[in-house]
């Protein structure tokens, strides 16, 4: 669910679902940072060229 919120809005109630699960979940939440973090440098990758 976390990548999937990262390509599109999610609705209210899968949003509420995953904010609650990230606020207890370190595992998930290092995921969602990792995530954002690497999709930001590979967007950063195509900008230089």
């Amino acid at each position: 669910m976390v990548a999937e919120s990262l390509d599109h809005d999610l609705p209210l109630v899968e949003r509420l679902q995953l904010r609650f699960h990230l606020s207890i979940c370190d595992n998930c939440t290092n995921f969602k940072k990792q995530m954002t973090f690497l999709r930001g440098a590979v967007r950063n990758l195509g900008k230089g060229r």
